[in-house]
């Protein structure tokens, strides 16, 4: 398989050393993030064991503690935060920019919705059975898997479920869209799905004044331990705006390649240095 890590065209941001006020204010921001993440993840299973046998597909309690919990998150890190448009209703797809693990903060806290991930994502450690809890849709990359997820796919929908995919295939600096990967919209384009619609979705971030402009971006080597601990030991923090566009209607793209480039235009349209 391809690797499709993004690696940038400079060298990666030099590490930044925290001071002891920085530490101490990392290490309670840490141990706040966790009461909250594990202590709402252990109520949500709770839930889900009720929620799971009366509604099937359908999460109608879980999804508001999903949000709660990125909404809270990112007011611990002390993050600015707000959103601009409004998210699809009744079912569709939602694509967006991909940037930093704080993305998933960042649109949880926005609206009701799963994340389409790659099917290798369920076996790993910790992280699979986080995204298996918050109701993650696992996709497979071979062929002869289309139809069940087409099946899939329409099964979440019909739920009202809003569905999002990162098209890049991997995250950037945060400064930059990177090409949409048309695969990832193939599924969509079978006629059983042609009514749906394609939202796309612009996470812009802001670094503190002063920082390096890409502060918040995470990718090509950059380990998750510093790359946390850089943010939560700053004195200071920027912010995320989300930007909510007109949703498209799959049935007007002739094929996949025309979605995606719309979509990819319409995510591109802020300027995303700013928030």
């Amino acid at each position: 398989m391809r690797d499709r890590t993004w690696r940038g065209d400079g060298p990666l941001p030099a590490p930044v050393a925290a001071t002891p006020l920085g530490h101490l204010r990392g290490a309670l921001k840490a141990a706040a993030l966790i009461v909250v993440n594990f202590g709402c993840l252990a109520l949500l299973l709770l839930i889900r064991i009720v929620e799971a046998p009366l509604f099937r597909p359908r999460r109608p309690l879980t999804p508001s503690i999903t949000r709660l919990v990125c909404r809270t998150s990112l007011a611990i890190i002390g993050i600015r935060y707000r959103i601009l448009g409004h998210p699809q209703k009744g079912g569709g797809a939602m694509v967006a920019n991909h940037s930093s693990w704080l993305d998933i903060y960042a649109l949880n806290a926005a609206c009701r919705l799963y994340f389409v991930s790659k099917a290798e994502v369920a076996g790993w450690p910790g992280i699979g059975w986080l995204a298996r809890a918050t109701g993650t849709v696992f996709i497979a990359r071979q062929r002869s898997a289309a139809r069940a997820q087409v099946a899939l796919f329409r099964e979440r929908l019909a739920v009202g479920h809003e569905l999002l995919f990162f098209p890049e295939g991997t995250s950037s600096d945060g400064l930059r869209v990177l090409p949409f990967n048309p695969t990832l919209f193939d599924t969509f384009m079978d006629p059983a799905l042609a009514g749906s619609t394609v939202q796309p979705v612009s996470v812009i971030y802001t670094a503190p004044e002063g920082a390096d402009p890409r502060f918040y971006g995470w990718w090509a080597a950059m380990g998750f331990g510093p790359h946390l601990w850089k943010i939560l030991t700053a004195p200071r923090q920027g912010a995320i705006t989300v930007r909510f566009h007109e949703p498209l209607r799959v049935g007007d793209f002739a094929d996949r390649k025309a979605l995606a480039r719309a979509a990819e235009e319409a995510v591109r349209v802020p300027d995303l240095t700013r928030g």
